[in-house]
């Protein structure tokens, strides 16, 4: 069975960074799209980056472009996310996600959190 299980939160100060990885199983990795998304208290979940099976790379939300970097190794069955200049405003659940059957596959989330 499809199964994500993502790693790397944890707490850190205004202007750290943290690697979360992403260990993806039960499909053939390399031929589908990867997605971070992050949830913060009372919000919505929001799309932070995408990547495509041929390593292109999107953003979708703008106060992340410049800060954080999305990537993958297809060896390892693995999407990171590289997070520099972390804001209090980054706090969040940070969830991957894979899209495949017509059906969202999501991983348990790793807790971010960026304060003093």
């Amino acid at each position: 069975q499809v199964q994500l299980v993502e790693s790397g939160g944890g707490l850190v100060q205004p202007g750290g960074s943290l690697r979360l990885s992403c260990v993806a199983s039960g499909y053939t990795f390399s031929t589908y799209a990867m997605c971070w998304y992050r949830q913060a208290p009372g919000t919505e979940r929001e799309l932070v980056a995408s990547i495509g099976t041929s390593g292109s790379v999107s953003y979708s939300t703008d106060s992340v472009k410049g800060r954080f970097t999305i990537s993958r190794d297809n060896a390892k069955n693995t999407v990171a996310l590289q997070m520099n200049s972390l804001k209090p405003e980054d706090t969040a659940v940070y969830y991957c996600k894979v899209y495949l059957n017509y059906l969202d596959y999501w991983g348990q989330g790793t807790q971010v959190t960026v304060s003093s």
